[in-house]
């Protein structure tokens, strides 16, 4: 079985991210082919520094490993250093239609904060599509906020297939049960996210332990006692609820048990121990991989090339399909 997921190389990345991507990631790598990349050729649909991006290329890499990848095991690589994903992409636009691009959520929503929208913001769920069906891809562990993306993946891929011939497997989107949109601890109407909403709601995974335990002794809940999940009633409660879920591996009805009578304040500090500890050995390991840069260069061009031989036979069988001469 064939495991893809990518992740944008921008921003610092949260407990959400390691909730809705890394550990879904590192479980599913166990069960199959793993390729996964830092999706760099996305990350310039937005506004953004060159000198920014190659930090946050290396280290993006950097938490990949740190959070519990095996280049041994998987495939680890930079997007851009396999040309057929821009090829793929645009092979991909001529079985991808004006409409179902405009009704793309995340576009909407992050070109009304931009005076400036550019085509590749529009265009880039083709890329993202392409990044996927490239390995036929089986699985594809990705975050709650992802499932419109995945199914315009499915129908492009079922149209090329239809249009062309059998070409790609239709891959199947994986979500945590837990955990799968975490919300800002100051906001939890909100996701957490390093671009929008209260900061002091942010738990990135770099953060120090105090300043964890801070912001989780500070969260937002309610004028009740019972901790007991209620999204609609309780968000805040419920967002630590399943943050506990995510760091512990419990259930959130044991946990519920747990805290049968227990006050939100012992609640809150026991959720922040909860990440401290989870987070430590992931910072341990991430500093070490960023101290030794040459050594995480090296990992990625060997990742790199173990996916351009992955892709080949895809993107070869793409051009022969649609009606390409190759070259002899």
């Amino acid at each position: 079985m064939r495991i893809f997921s990518g992740i944008r190389a921008s921003g610092e990345k949260t407990l959400g991210n390691y909730s809705g991507g890394y550990r879904q990631y590192v479980a599913t790598q166990e069960q199959g082919d793993g390729v996964f990349c830092i999706v760099d050729l996305h990350s310039i649909t937005t506004a953004y520094e060159p000198e920014g991006l190659q930090e946050a290329t290396l280290a993006g890499a950097a938490m990949l490993f740190a959070t519990g990848l095996d280049p041994e095991r998987s495939i680890v690589f930079a997007q851009s250093h396999v040309k057929a994903h821009a090829e793929a992409a645009w092979l991909l636009s001529a079985v991808t239609s004006y409409g179902e691009l405009r009704r793309m959520t995340q576009f909407k929503d992050k070109a009304a904060d931009q005076d400036f929208v550019t085509s590749g913001l529009f265009e880039y769920p083709v890329l993202m599509a392409g990044d996927i069906l490239l390995y036929q891809t089986d699985i594809v562990p990705i975050g709650d906020d992802q499932r419109q993306h995945r199914e315009l993946t499915r129908n492009v891929a079922e149209r090329f297939n239809s249009r062309y011939g059998e070409t790609f497997t239709v891959p199947t989107g994986v979500y945590p049960e837990e955990g799968a949109r975490v919300k800002n601890l100051q906001e939890p109407e909100r996701l957490m996210s390093t671009s929008a909403g209260n900061p002091q709601g942010v738990v990135r995974i770099v953060d120090e332990p105090h300043v964890i335990r801070k912001k989780f002794k500070t969260a937002v809940t309610d004028s009740e006692r019972e901790i007991r999940h209620d999204p609609s009633s309780k968000a805040g409660i419920s967002n630590l609820l399943e943050i506990m879920s995510v760091a512990t591996g419990e259930s959130v009805g044991a946990i519920e048990a747990r805290y049968d009578g227990a006050g939100y304040g012992q609640f809150k500090e026991d959720v922040g121990e909860a990440i401290v500890a989870l987070f430590e050995p992931v910072q341990e390991r991430y500093r070490a991989l960023r101290a030794d840069e040459p050594g995480l260069r090296a990992l990625l061009a060997d990742g790199a090339e173990r996916a351009r031989e992955a892709s080949r036979p895809t993107l070869e069988a793409m051009y022969e399909r649609m009606g390409f001469v190759r070259p002899s």
